[in-house]
């Protein structure tokens, strides 16, 4: 809220109690306060808005709206009232009317520069790029400051990048923007460092490379001072747009002479060195080369410029710099590339890289900048690969071989360079040719690595791995690697409850829970802790919601200060994030999950779906424009790269699973609107206000048309999943997760689902033609509930066994059996919903038939078949929750009664674990098993407790 400083006028002073009150968020205060006030003072407008604002916040949407509204009706002009009705808009995501209200002050007080101040960022909020423009000028026209002025200049421009027809770009916005700058350029009006870089980017995007070329090397590129040598890298791009490969070439040089170190230059270098070779260029006799200075055009004189910073590097006293050397490697690759010969004058590829390791192998870094010249090496020669990976351990200074038969480095120094080598020979694929023993053999003398250098800073196998990162974690509690490594395992194995903590522990920022939250939310309902799975959601959803409102002020800001050529990348960046594929995924897993937990429990189906707004005829996930934003390299892994088919792969199946569910949540919308009355209330709030426009109150009022075609599109996804999952696609282990698609179509829960979803077509069709002439519509009924029945008891008996499966005192775990769980219970859920539904609709059916027959006085021939048959039904299910619920009490039970120390690691005997593992190892290991432990319980707890609800709201039914 606003601070206030000194108070001047008297209504400043009497509103200053109700911003306290709502600054320290007791919010009830600040609405007594505010009645209080308007008992006295009626007419005092920004009392009434502090109430709403208060309103909104104590979750009365619908009177904090109203009081708005009748507030902006009067078209305040004074600044208490705009600034909070600004605030309060704000807050219900409706920027669009801050609009209304500044084009409301600016003609009552039109010439207020503050309020076309006001009123240009309101439009930069929703994005009116023309109006923006208009407001620019009469806000000009009244102050006439260079920044006003463009601001309309980048309104222009903000027109151009957002027209649907590139061609109208081209030939308006652009050119008229490119006029307005240059009226400033020839009247000398030109002031701010970024009036020169708007003009720049115009003429870019117009192509117009010579004329910006001119720009910047003019008198207003002198003004291009706040980036290190920002002039320089404009020149050479635009050398490079133009082709004047000389000048690209000369300029290059010329700072790689000031900076050798700079590797964007060698670039630079190379490329125009080879285009001007391929162009057959050769420097004129007389006079400079170029514009720039003394050009190369031949790989002569690149070898030896090469070789000159090698030499400078060579005789410096101090640590000599790394792009020289990568330099030499780099020109090596381009002329391997190109078949030229020349290449063995600089040296053998495999020699340069290990003096490279020995001069730089204590350097991070040193795995990184060989790893782009490791094609050099022909990895087919797997002798060749094997004897340089030979020398480059033969680098390393380790100490005298120990007991356990492992040399350790004596600094942390000799730890890196032993650790860089682990790296190639991971990369270049020598660890993965290892038999099994040479693997098991690797692995004892990595962890003796691991735990020797503490000092400076088969299923026993995965209990082994998350022992090792416990310990790794209590050593390095900031490991960041460690966490997610850790969080990887446990939701393999099926256990969540440690995984929220480890993730709020990482304290991922902003954009983080775009691009590596699906580590946590693609498990996070599927372990069934159904509460952590809701805060998982709400890690994403909160930054996914505030990123709009966000984004307008990165923009409003940018025009404050004249970062002009920000703004199309923050619009960009909005866009990215609203199209992300996570997002659409955390909304719809969000919303089901809000559906299983609440409908017909603590609110009816209808209410729930009422409440989040959910329009089930539209679909709002933008498919054709879906961004996969996932970081899938977030693991440090020196394995061979993840493949670009592994990357598609997965976005396939992440877009199948997530249709599947959208349309699952637009059905369950739709079965709620076949229960509405058809004479529904006009809708009360803004928000139902919006929808309204879409469908009848937020889209409950559905028909069973509009069940048809998504039952439809539902069959149709489940058949491409099925081909989907045939292929048996596996992922590497730290590549991307796989989703629940393959176990949903394994234990039946998506044609289980379908089946049910079916149903309340044919009983609205039952309902048309009437119970007493419908005998075959009956039978089909009776048959799908019959199948309903049948699916949902196998599907339980795919959950049977023990979650930590004992066998000869070995401990293996089945994290399966807890998925397939949660899949029963989401499809009992389903079930549910349409049982109530159909309960509904017969039960009126079969009093009415009822009454007929009484009417009628003959006796009944038609016996109800399909009431009683539901009835049935529901007395079946009754039973198979009332079994649900005791085989999960015995998996609590079992898992309780489980003395975890007493168990050895799965093909090790008791008595080899504790000579194998140290008394420290084995406690990590401990604790690591209890958490899986506890995690389990509380999942089945939970799970447990939703079935026993499920199970009441059962018993209500009546037909």
């Amino acid at each position: 809220m606003a601070a206030r400083g000194h108070v001047q006028d008297p209504n400043d002073r009497r509103l200053r109690p109700i911003y306290d009150y709502l600054d320290n968020g007791n919010n009830k205060m600040a609405i007594q306060q505010a009645e209080k006030l308007l008992k006295k003072h009626r007419d005092l407008h920004c009392a009434k808005v502090l109430k709403a604002i208060g309103l909104q916040r104590t979750g009365k949407q619908d009177e904090a709206f109203t009081l708005a509204q009748e507030v902006a009706g009067l078209e305040p002009t004074d600044d208490n009232s705009l600034q909070a009705l600004t605030i309060l808009y704000r807050e219900m995501h409706r920027p669009e009317l801050v609009t209304k209200l500044y084009e409301a002050a600016v003609r009552k007080v039109p010439t207020s520069e503050e309020y076309h101040s006001h009123l240009f960022m309101a439009y930069a909020r929703v994005g009116e790029y023309k109006k923006m423009q208009q407001a620019g000028m009469a806000l000009y026209k009244i102050v006439p400051k260079n920044p006003y002025y463009f601001w309309s200049v980048m309104s222009l421009v903000m027109q151009a990048i957002s027209a649907q027809d590139e061609k109208l770009s081209h030939t308006m916005f652009l050119p008229l923007a490119e006029r307005m700058v240059e009226k400033m350029v020839k009247e000398e009006k030109i002031e701010a460092e970024a009036e020169v870089q708007l003009y720049f980017m115009i003429l870019e995007r117009l192509g117009k490379y010579a004329e910006a070329l001119e720009v910047v090397r003019g008198q207003l590129g002198e003004k291009l001072t706040s980036e290190l040598q920002s002039r320089e890298n404009k020149c050479m791009f635009l050398y490079g747009r133009l082709e004047q490969w000389p000048e690209c070439n000369a300029l290059s040089r010329k700072l790689l002479l000031k900076n050798p170190d700079d590797w964007q230059f060698y670039l630079s270098y190379f490329d125009s060195l080879f285009n001007l070779i391929d162009q057959s260029w050769t420097p004129p006799e007389e006079g400079n080369h170029s514009a720039e200075g003394e050009v190369h055009c031949s790989v002569a004189q690149a070898i030896g410029f090469v070789e000159e910073r090698l030499a400078s590097e060579e005789v410096k006293e101090t640590r000599p710099l790394r792009g020289p050397y990568l330099a030499r490697l780099e020109l090596i690759s381009r002329l391997r590339q190109r078949g030229s010969p020349d290449e063995q004058q600089l040296g053998e590829p495999l020699e340069l890289m290990f003096q490279y390791f020995v001069k730089f192998g204590d350097k991070p870094c040193c795995f990184t900048d060989l790893k782009v010249f490791l094609h050099l090496l022909s990895p087919d020669h797997y002798v060749q690969v094997a004897a340089f990976v030979n020398r480059l351990t033969e680098a390393v200074p380790l100490g005298p071989v120990g007991e356990d038969g492992v040399a350790l480095p004596g600094d942390t120094r000799a730890l890196q360079r032993h650790l860089g080598a682990a790296q190639l020979s991971r990369c270049l694929g020598l660890q993965h040719a290892l038999s099994t023993d040479g693997k098991l053999a690797l692995i004892h003398e990595l962890r003796a690595h691991y735990r020797h250098g503490l000092q400076f800073g088969k299923e026993h196998v995965l209990w082994q791995c998350l022992g090792l990162l416990e310990e790794g974690l209590a050593h390095s509690p900031s490991n960041a690697q460690i966490k997610l490594l850790l969080l990887l395992l446990f939701c393999r194995l099926g256990a969540f409850e440690p995984v929220v903590d480890l993730y709020s522990s990482l304290d991922a920022k902003h954009v983080q829970h775009d691009t590596i939250g699906y580590l946590l939310t693609r498990y996070a309902e599927s372990l069934g802790q159904f509460a952590a799975a809701s805060q998982a959601c709400n890690f994403s959803l909160r930054f996914f919601h505030s990123n709009q409102k966000d984004t307008s002020e990165y923009i409003i800001q940018a025009y404050k200060y004249g970062a002009f050529e920000k703004i199309p990348e923050f619009i960009a960046f909005r866009n990215r994030l609203n199209n992300s594929l996570h997002f659409a995924q955390v909304r719809t897993e969000r919303m089901l999950l809000d559906l299983y937990l609440d409908a017909d429990i603590s609110s009816t189906l209808e209410e729930s779906v009422k409440n989040m707004s959910l329009c089930p005829e539209e679909d709002d996930i933008p498919w054709d424009s879906l961004r996969d934003n996932r970081d899938l390299d977030v693991f440090v892994s020196w394995n061979p790269k993840l493949s670009k088919e592994h990357r598609q792969l997965s976005l396939e199946e992440e877009s199948l699973w997530l249709r599947l569910r959208s349309l699952t949540l637009r059905l369950a919308g739709c079965l709620s609107g076949l229960c509405h009355s058809p004479q529904a209330p006009p809708p009360a709030t803004p928000h139902a206000q919006r929808n309204a426009e879409k469908s009848a109150e937020n889209g409950v009022a559905s028909k069973p048309a509009d069940m048809q075609p998504l039952l439809g599109q539902l069959e149709r996804t489940l058949g491409q999943a099925a081909q989907f999952t045939d292929k048996h696609q596996q992922y590497p282990f730290l590549g991307p997760p796989p989703t629940r698609l393959p176990q949903a179509l394994a234990n039946g829960s998506c044609q289980c689902q379908l089946v049910a979803l079916q149903l309340p077509l044919h009983v609205q069709e039952l309902e048309t033609s009437g119970l007493d002439q419908s005998a075959e519509l009956q039978a089909q009924i009776a048959n799908l509930f019959k199948s309903l029945t049948v699916q949902l008891q196998d599907m339980l008996n795919k959950c049977k066994g023990d979650l930590l499966e004992v066998t000869d005192g070995r401990c293996r775990a089945q994290p399966s059996l807890l998925e397939n769980l949660v899949f029963f219970v989401e499809t009992v859920c389903v079930v549910l919903w349409v049982s109530s539904h159909c309960s509904g609709t017969l039960r009126p059916l079969k009093s009415s038939l009822q009454k007929k027959k009484k009417k009628k006085k003959e006796t009944s021939t038609v016996t109800v078949s399909t009431s009683w048959l539901v009835w049935d039904r529901c007395t079946r299910l009754q039973t198979l929750l009332s079994q649900a619920v005791e085989q999960i009490q015995d998996q609590e039970s079992s898992l309780t009664a489980l003395k975890l120390e007493a168990l050895s690691l799965e093909g090790l005997p008791q008595a080899e674990v504790k000579d194998t593992f140290s008394c420290d190892e084995r406690t990590f290991i401990k604790a690591a098993m209890d958490k899986v432990q506890s995690s389990y319980l509380r999942s089945l707890q939970e799970v447990g407790d939703l079935l026993r609800k499920r199970a009441d709201t059962l018993k209500s039914l009546k037909i």
